[in-house]
């Protein structure tokens, strides 16, 4: 009779399929991922769900989620998978390899710079290929602690122990409003002239959200919160038909503050002058291209966004 058959007998590539089912509970995101049919990535956790003798997911009215030995393989495959995964970026960097692919965190403000930066770097390195993976703060955060992303554009890390973060462009966060709003006009304002007016915020875990509220509670009030999204571009359009105001990173607005969609509110403090970091995980071995792009962002991050800005500008005045 033959051996029983063990966990050690799963492949490497079922421990990924699992890995990313097991993340993201959704078997037909996994298929789309790697190439499969939904029913593929099923024979292959069925596969895996052999091995180890125990079933891997479980459904709970409509939902899939993990069964405890689901959980606990989840745990060792992702530490199986990092320790590969750092053998290999070692192997590239003794070869000096500088092209191959970079996974970039971006927190969802970054979405509106980030690509400018990219496309620059790739101009000048066309043999790099890059994947943005965009989160609130808190998940960016733990997309970089897990090692899920190479690098992250964020701003400053929620673990810092735990990530290496280094500012590279100043961050301003405004209020805007209609233009028809009563006070879009106003020549100064307090923050407690604004304790009655309805904020459209970000959801819990967004940077933005913790700014907006420490930015109040500083004065001894809360903001009056009267919607939340987890989309910029959702509360751009709410301050436009008038819902209420908000406090958005100016990236975020720039271009519709230059053509006169919004208006920036004149308040007494602001701008917040925060910063854009460029983190990676402290434990994790950067490839050459990644310490490349990081290096890039650290020298050239600011010039790029003040060109951004410039171009909103030139296209609102039909330069």
């Amino acid at each position: 009779m033959g051996r029983p058959m063990t966990i050690q007998h799963a492949t490497l590539r079922q421990l990924q399929i699992f890995t990313a089912a097991a993340r993201s509970l959704s078997f037909a995101r996994v298929a789309e991922r790697f190439g499969l049919t939904p029913g593929a990535v099923s024979f292959q956790i069925k596969q895996v769900e052999g091995h180890c003798g125990f079933p891997l997911f479980e459904r709970v009215g409509r939902r899939v989620v993990l069964t405890e030995a689901g959980r606990d393989l989840l745990e060792h495959a992702t530490l199986i998978l990092q320790a590969l995964d750092n053998a290999d970026r070692r192997m590239q960097a003794l070869k000096g390899v500088t092209g191959g692919n970079v996974t970039i965190g971006l927190v969802s403000t970054a979405k509106y710079i980030a690509p400018h930066m990219v496309s620059r770097f790739q101009a000048e390195r066309p043999g790099v290929s890059i994947h943005l993976q965009d989160g609130n703060r808190r998940e960016v955060n733990a997309m970089v602690a897990k090692g899920e992303v190479d690098l992250a554009i964020m701003g400053r890390p929620l673990d810092e122990e735990e990530l290496l973060a280094e500012p590279f462009a100043r961050h301003p966060s405004i209020i805007i409003c209609a233009p028809t709003h009563p006070l879009a006009d106003a020549p100064s304002l307090r923050l407690s002239d604004l304790a009655d007016s309805g904020f459209i915020a970000r959801e819990e875990g967004a940077g933005t959200r913790a700014l907006t509220e420490a930015c109040f509670h500083g004065q001894g009030f809360s903001p009056r919160i009267v919607m939340t999204s987890s989309s910029n571009e959702t509360i751009k359009q709410a301050v436009m038909a008038g819902i209420g105001i908000a406090l958005l990173s100016r990236h975020t607005v720039d271009l519709e503050l230059a053509l006169g969609m919004l208006r920036e509110l004149k308040v007494e403090g602001l701008p917040l002058m925060r910063s854009w970091y460029i983190a990676h995980r402290r434990s994790l071995p950067l490839l050459p291209v990644h310490a490349q792009l990081r290096s890039y962002l650290l020298e050239r991050g600011q010039a790029i966004i003040d060109s951004i800005q410039a171009g909103h500008r030139a296209l609102a005045s039909g330069g």
